[in-house]
Order: C-alpha cells, then structure tokens, then sequence
C-alpha cells in the first residue's frame, strides 16, 4: 500500500472537528470494555483487505488479524494523528495500512467496486447525512461474499420514554455530536440496502442514556 497520505499535514477543518477529535481521543475507555466481545467476535475474523469508514482513533484496529491489509477512511483531519498514533503503537508495517481523508458525507469511498474483502462501520451511520446512500456506496466496493461489519447506537422502541427523549434531544445533540442522531431507526435502513442476508442483534449499554440501545452484526453481500 502507497504510505503517503499517513505523512500529509492534516486538511484545514472546523474547531468542532477539533475539539470532536480530542474528546474521542480521550474518552471511550468504559465504552470500548463494554463493547469488547462483540468487536473481538466480529472484527476477528475478517482477512484480505479491509476498508474502515470513521475509524476515528483507532479503537478497532487491535481486533484485526494480523494478515489484514487495512484502508481507514476518516474525514475528521485532526482524528489522523490519533489515528496513527493507534497504529504505530501496533507496530503495524507502513504497507499493511493506509489513511485516506474520504469525503465528509461518506458518499464515495476510495475504493473500485468489488474490490474490498470487508468494510468496518462503528458508530459512523448515526452521522452521515444519507445511510441509504452510504450502504450503497459499501455494497459497491465489497467483492461477492464479502461482509458489511457494524457496531450503530440506534433509536429506542417507538413510544418509549427513551424514544421521546431522543427525539427531544436531537437538534442539540446533532450540533454538538459532528451530526450524529440519537434516533435513527439504523437496522431497518440496513435490512433495506440489498444485502444477501443480515445478522444483528439489539442491545444497551449499561448507561441507559440517549446513545444507550445499540445494534451489531454482519451484512453479507451475494457471492
């Protein structure tokens, strides 16, 4: 893999992306014990060249095995030096990995079609402007048989009072949160996409707030 892109000075951004990237960078420690298990079971068995949309800091990369060829596309600038910083600390070779900016939206991603074994999404459909069109574009880029890997917070059940407080919640939490949405329905838009089949499964964090209900899984594209 061309190491260029990892030695370019970070694009201008925005002081929320800023501040977004520190905060990430320092936080989520309680967040990723929780969640450790399922990234291990999903994350762990995946080979050949895996593409990562919003890698942020890189809490993924330690579940990867180690003959993976790995892509982060990650818009945010200032995520890249946290970024690969996670990397080196792996002692990751420069021609395992590469970093690409990506376009904000997520609407193209660096890759030709049917060109990648897997694509990595975690907590990344809860801020992209269009999930359908994201899911498109990752349909695109999976060779056949390959799999979409997610871990999403999603909306509570309609009607809840976790739900009402959601949707109260969002206009704020979207302006502060680089876009995110405490109440998308992400596994319907997912079960929607085309892929073969779809594998996932509900649960919350013990936190019980807004981001608390969660979805994981496996989207498997036709061989």
């Amino acid at each position: 893999m061309d190491p260029t892109s990892q030695s370019r000075p970070p694009r201008r951004g925005s002081l929320g992306q800023r501040l977004f990237a520190w905060g990430d960078a320092h936080s989520g420690s309680e967040y990723e014990s929780f969640i450790a298990g399922r990234k291990r079971a999903l994350l762990g068995g995946l080979h050949g060249d895996v593409l990562e949309i919003g890698p942020g800091t890189g809490p993924n990369l330690r579940y990867l095995p180690a003959d993976v060829r790995w892509v982060g596309v990650e818009p945010n600038p200032f995520m890249h030096p946290y970024l690969l910083r996670s990397i080196q600390a792996l002692g990751w070779p420069e021609e395992r990995f590469r970093i690409e900016p990506g376009e904000a939206g997520g609407l193209r991603l660096p890759a030709g079609d049917a060109s990648v074994d897997a694509v990595v999404g975690t907590l990344v459909l809860c801020s992209v402007p269009h999930p359908a069109d994201s899911l498109q574009e990752i349909l695109r880029v999976l060779k056949p048989g390959g799999r979409y890997v997610f871990i999403e917070h999603v909306a509570a059940p309609t009607g809840s009072g976790l739900r009402s407080f959601q949707n109260f919640l969002q206009p704020v939490w979207s302006l502060v949160g680089g876009g995110c949405h405490p109440n998308r329905e992400t596994w319907e838009t997912i079960e929607r996409a085309g892929f073969a089949r779809v594998e996932l499964e509900h649960f919350r964090l013990p936190s019980g707030g807004p981001a608390s209900p969660h979805i994981a899984g496996t989207a498997i594209i036709n061989e």
